[in-house]
């Protein structure tokens, strides 16, 4: 049980709860002090967010960034055709977009997407924006979806939460299943089992080295289908991931496959 003292600047400053009056002046100011300092009302509205991230950590959607797409506007009437692909939009994104481009945490990464897919908004308090530029957690990047094929998001990691080694590549590291053991919490929202990785795979593009996943994931919040790809760069490692549910990945796979093989850094 909490014990509440009230202090007032007006040493004769009284009250009684009988008759419900003040002898306190009009402008004295009553101050509560708290004796246990975990149920002062600012660490349990903290308590109360928390809470609320562990229920749900990946869906949480606040304040928007500065960007047009935050308006949940199809990608399609903002976005240019893709080069190799008409049936597809490209997202490239830019030092506009996150806190972490801006701060020179991560560097530009780009992927397709079908047009009639909206980006939606990613909590303050996961996008990273709160502890730019030096965030020891991961946080999300960018997240688009759409109700009848998926979603995908971007989520990025601090090196140096995954080696001590600075500007390390990707097989510096680890193998892929290290690296899936460290981040696979963020693919499904929730937790992670090694026995839902089905595949991971090794591809090389330029000097760029990529780990790619399939998870089968039944009680994950992101969706049952998981699909991923990471990559190391720069002061962090960039974690691209494609989630849908049953109905969705029946329907969407080979579009959710070809987003996936789109992503560069």
């Amino acid at each position: 049980m909490a014990t509440v003292t009230l202090s007032s600047s007006s040493p004769m400053c009284s009250s009684s709860s009988s008759t419900r009056s003040s002898s306190c002046p009009k402008n004295t100011r009553i101050k509560a002090s708290y004796s246990d300092p975990a149920l002062s009302p600012l660490s349990l509205r903290r308590r109360e967010l928390l809470k609320g991230l562990a229920l749900s950590p990946l869906s949480l959607r606040l304040e928007a960034p500065p960007h047009a797409l935050s308006r949940e506007i199809e990608v399609g009437s903002v976005l240019p055709p893709s080069p190799s692909d008409p049936k597809f939009v490209i997202f490239k994104a830019s030092t506009k977009d996150t806190p972490a481009l801006r701060a020179g945490n991560v560097q530009p990464y780009q992927f397709i997407l079908p047009p009639t897919w909206k980006q939606t908004r990613v909590a303050n308090i996961l996008s990273g924006n709160y502890c730019q530029p030096k965030c020891a957690e991961p946080w999300v990047e960018v997240k688009f979806e759409d109700e009848k094929q998926g979603k995908v998001q971007v989520v990025a990691s601090p090196l140096i939460r995954l080696t001590n080694k600075p500007n390390a590549l990707i097989e510096d590291i680890g193998s892929p299943e290290k690296l899936i053991a460290s981040l696979g919490p963020f693919v499904t929202g929730n937790t992670y089992d090694p026995d839902e990785l089905l595949e991971s795979s090794v591809e090389n593009i330029g000097d760029q080295t990529y780990y790619k996943y399939v998870i089968e994931t039944p009680f994950a919040l992101t969706g049952s289908h998981n699909l991923a790809k990471a990559t190391a760069k720069g002061n962090s490692v960039v974690l691209f991931v494609v989630s849908a549910n049953d109905k969705q990945w029946q329907s969407s796979e080979k579009t959710l496959k070809a987003m996936l093989d789109s992503f560069r850094v």
